[in-house]
């Protein structure tokens, strides 16, 4: 697998967020890896934040951690001592990594390390890559293995939109060279075709000047229609030989729930518009290395499009759609038990379609993220959006079912064939809440909980890992992507891997809906 790869392509990990940020840096690391033919690395390990249970029965299962301690943060020093505890589990608790290898070269850091005759126990608790325990000088005094650093803000600077790589059409019509560019920010290459038109101009005015250099679609069509040529009746492939001609160029990439880029899902995908000139292409820039490790420092996450660059062809926007829902896949364990509870849901509600909510509390309280901070009220908001779903549902019932745009989606036939909800019918929620007097009232309320479906025999078939609420978040996510209708805030990034489960499993768009 490695022998086939140009080297390793290694990250900065930040293991103190949750797991589904996490996941989307992975994505984005898997992506720039096969970009680059590179193997990459991913943490060998990640941190649980809490325990079904006491903590020291999870402590009997995992190495139990001061979360603060381990990653270098003071972000939790305040709370009890018990919700400072985490629990450092293997990565692949988390997904299938025999699975990912059948389309992506990737080694953990501890097979890295081991592969370069380096102990594993110095793999570091934050997740950086440590460039002193990582490689060794060498008897003649080079580094070993050899290092390439990108610096973060080499990276994406405001003042170019980094794509995966610039395809043959688009250099040929802006010019574009190897030679030059910023070698100081390891750029290569020179547009040499510049655009002079009113158009072009038109364009530009509306371009960001303190941020990315990137137009939304919408404004695209504003500016470009010109009741002639360009009309509200124009196809998008249109309006993209029209930015070709002056000196812009339409990117691959994906709508944000609510318009916002905090949830990674990739299953809205859209056009946007940059100046050409200001393109560097992750592939141009990158492969020109030839160092055994290459290393891209600090985060390159936040406030970013899934991926952390553009695409310049549907086509490999489509192939990392495919990576993030079908190549990245839940282990076996997680996705039998929820088949089984999905069957329970429907027992529960005489055999017709259930609905679900997410009601993220715990540090979103906290910091005052979460969409209600008194909880009565927050459940009334998730029972008014499912009431509006079961509407949903009734008009789908017997007719067409659609799915969401994203490669080999299989409509779901179920929810055109069982009877929908009825009014009084119970209603899943995943939660973080612990508070017993909370729990209580959502059982009140109508609803069904994770604890309320698993057995005994469950708990004993899946094993220990189960005990972890980080696992145990796994399975309800995949327990969510069955449920006929989803309601979620968009902020949470727990919510944008149910999304991406349920455009793989052919979910109709109308069926769920963040806000």
């Amino acid at each position: 697998m490695v022998a086939h790869t140009n080297g390793f392509y290694a990250r900065d990990y930040s293991l103190w967020l949750g797991w589904n940020n996490m996941r989307y840096i992975i994505e984005t690391a898997l992506l720039h890896g096969r970009i680059l033919n590179r193997t990459t690395v991913i943490p060998s390990f990640v941190y649980a934040r809490a325990c079904e249970f006491d903590i020291h029965t999870c402590a009997a299962w995992a190495t139990m951690v001061n979360r603060g301690d381990a990653v270098g943060s003071d972000e939790w020093r305040e709370l009890p001592i018990e919700q400072q505890m985490a629990w450092r589990i293997p990565i692949s608790l988390m997904f299938n990594l025999t699975h990912i290898r059948e389309t992506h070269s990737v080694v953990t850091v501890s097979e890295f390390l081991r592969l370069h005759n380096i102990s594993a126990s110095v793999e570091t608790g934050r997740g950086n890559w440590d460039t002193e325990a990582y490689h060794h000088v060498s008897s003649t005094g080079e580094l070993e293995p050899s290092l390439q650093v990108i610096e973060n803000d080499w990276y994406d600077p405001n003042d170019i939109v980094r794509v995966d790589r610039i395809p043959g059409d688009m250099r040929e019509r802006g010019g574009w060279t190897a030679e030059g560019g910023d070698s100081s920010r390891a750029q290569i290459g020179t547009w040499n075709a510049t655009s002079n038109t009113s158009l072009y101009h038109a364009l530009m005015d509306h371009v960001p000047a303190e941020s990315r250099p990137v137009l939304n679609w919408n404004d695209v069509r504003m500016i470009v229609e010109d009741g002639e040529r360009i009309t509200s009746q124009t196809s998008d492939e249109e309006i993209e030989v029209v930015l070709k001609e002056n000196g812009f160029e339409p990117l691959y990439t994906f709508d944000g729930a609510a318009g916002m880029d905090a949830v990674k899902d990739v299953i809205l995908p859209i056009l946007e518009a940059v100046p050409r000139e200001r393109i560097q292409g992750l592939y141009e820039d990158y492969s020109q290395f030839s160092a055994e490790v290459l290393l891209v420092h600090g985060e390159i996450h936040w406030a970013r499009k899934p991926g952390s660059l553009f695409f310049t062809t549907a086509d490999s926007r489509a192939r990392f759609t495919q990576t993030v829902l079908y190549d990245i896949r839940l282990t076996e364990n997680v996705i039998d038990l929820a088949w089984k509870l999905r069957d329970r849901m429907l027992a529960i509600n005489g055999g017709r379609l259930w609905m679900a909510g997410h009601m993220r509390r715990g540090d979103f309280v906290r910091l005052q993220w979460a969409m209600e901070a008194d909880f009565k009220a927050h459940l009334a908001r998730v029972k008014r959006h499912l009431d509006e779903g079961r509407r949903i549902l009734e008009s789908i019932h017997g007719g067409n079912v659609t799915t969401y745009d994203v490669p080999d989606a299989k409509p779901d036939p179920s929810l055109a064939y069982l009877d929908p909800p009825l009014p009084d019918d119970k209603y899943y929620i995943a939660t973080d809440e612990r508070d017993s007097g909370n729990l209580a009232y959502l059982r009140e309320q109508g609803a069904i909980l994770i604890s309320d479906l698993l057995t005994f025999e469950d708990r004993r078939e899946f094993g220990w890992a189960i005990m972890l609420t980080d696992v145990l978040a796994l399975l309800e996510q995949s327990l969510l992507s069955h449920a006929a209708y989803f309601y979620a805030h968009a902020f949470s990034s727990v919510a944008g891997g149910v999304m991406n489960l349920r455009a793989s499993m052919g979910a109709d768009p109308r069926t769920a809906m963040l806000d």
